[in-house]
């Protein structure tokens, strides 16, 4: 799954919301949305996501290759891009 986001990333400079959104699916979204809430580690988000940590665990890396978020000391948060990518989708949620 990570060579497809790296090879998906060396195609194209800027994603759309479209291709962000294909990328992370709705658990990827669920992630990015709990740790915007608070969650730092991998148990606050199964707590704030509801998502089982197999999913979690699953989605991070994606969320760390699109450089959406930032792991620093096993927590993670919100980068800019992640920031602006919620911005955009907040009308959907």
């Amino acid at each position: 799954m990570l060579l497809i986001v790296s090879n998906y990333l060396k195609m194209t400079e800027e994603e759309s919301l479209e291709d962000l959104k294909y990328l992370l699916g709705n658990m990827g979204i669920e992630i990015l949305i709990a740790i915007d809430r608070g969650a730092k580690d991998i148990e606050t988000i199964k707590l704030f996501s509801g998502l089982s940590i197999a999913c979690i665990k699953g989605r991070i890396p994606v969320l760390l290759d699109l450089k959406l978020i930032r792991e620093n000391n096993m927590q993670y948060f919100l980068e800019e891009k992640g920031i602006d990518f919620k911005k955009q989708l907040e009308p959907a949620l």
